[in-house]
């Protein structure tokens, strides 16, 4: 089964800049992380997202047609800051790998995929 496993944290944290001996101690976990996904078969998809401001949210109105919003849809403690796509063979195995996400603070949300066009 695929499990949708988003992201969420306070986006005011400030990372290290790429290419520092800091950045890169950060980002070995996750680079540890994702290797584990791809070796145990679990890895389907995940990235980073840029931060909210780089959004737009689009409102679809029916017939009176749509409106563009710059920034995300609700103002929120917390924001979307990534995703994984993953295959697992249950609910358990799904919340095992969120929890094993390498970020001390977050909320993690893990909803098994109804349906994917290109699945396998």
């Amino acid at each position: 089964m695929e499990y949708m496993i988003l992201i969420n944290a306070d986006e005011n944290y400030e990372a290290p800049a790429p290419g520092t001996p800091e950045f890169e101690a950060m980002m070995a976990p996750w680079m540890a992380f994702n290797q584990r996904l791809i070796d145990d078969g679990h890895w389907i998809a995940g990235a980073n997202l840029q931060p909210t401001p780089t959004a737009t949210t689009v409102h679809k109105r029916g017939d009176a047609g749509h409106t563009m919003t710059d920034g995300p849809y609700a103002e929120s403690k917390e924001q979307m800051g990534g995703f994984y796509l993953v295959r697992a063979a249950d609910l358990d195995e799904a919340i095992e790998l969120a929890l094993a996400i390498p970020m001390p603070f977050a909320s993690i949300e893990v909803r098994p995929v109804a349906f994917r066009p290109d699945a396998s």
